[in-house]
């Protein structure tokens, strides 16, 4: 083998040895940073769901009327949050369309409402998220007495008109990341708007699924 040869063969070989390695290089492309990803939605478009009860307004011609039940059957649904933010504090400002309805076991005022529920979390990092607080705000449409006062009947307080202003307050404890029991008030009213405005103030508890 002559000295020409032999430097080609050795040429081809050193050759075929990087190959591999110039390609690995050449394809080593620097991966690109993580995009921002707003946290996910749910795939759901129900949040939570609540079941409860209550008492009649205490107190009232509803609540102390003799011979009458006056304990109310309460069931809630709590729809997404339509945006998400990551930062807590703007979080909260988002409420949660709700719908729900509230059924007197007595035959006193029952009602149907529709409106929103703002959640703040009461001191999220010492308490583990754990506790929270909940506001509604919206309408309630019902089928107590609207008449003259002069008229109410037995065991119904004069509501004046309907639909009424409803506004809700809960504390709450999650039991796990879906369970969740709540203290609940409860309060509707015309604001003055019609002629009676007694009212209905209801205490009572539910408990919550969340998704």
């Amino acid at each position: 083998m002559n000295a020409s040869l032999r430097a080609l063969l050795v040429g081809l070989a050193t050759g075929a040895s990087l190959a591999p390695v110039m390609a690995a290089d050449l394809g080593a492309v620097p991966s690109a940073p993580v995009a921002y990803a707003a946290p996910v939605q749910p795939l759901s478009i129900v949040s939570e769901l609540r079941l409860g009860g209550a008492v009649q307004d205490p107190g009232s011609a509803e609540g102390k009327a003799r011979g009458f039940s006056k304990e109310n059957i309460n069931g809630e649904i709590l729809f997404s949050k339509p945006t998400i933010f990551q930062d807590p504090f703007w979080q909260a400002f988002i409420p949660r369309a709700t719908v729900g309805g509230s059924y007197n076991t007595g035959g006193r005022t029952s009602y149907a409402y529709l409106g929103a529920t703002w959640t703040v979390e009461v001191f999220p990092e010492t308490l583990n998220r754990r506790v929270f607080l909940d506001g509604f705000f919206g309408g309630a449409a019902h089928n107590g007495w609207t008449g003259p006062k002069a008229d109410t009947p037995y065991g119904f307080n004069s509501l004046g008109c309907s639909p009424l202003f409803r506004e809700a307050a809960a504390l709450g404890f999650r039991i796990t990341e879906h369970w969740s029991v709540m203290a609940t008030v409860e309060h509707m009213s015309n604001a003055g708007l019609c002629s009676n405005n007694r009212g209905l103030t209801n205490y009572g508890g539910k408990i919550g699924y969340t998704f």
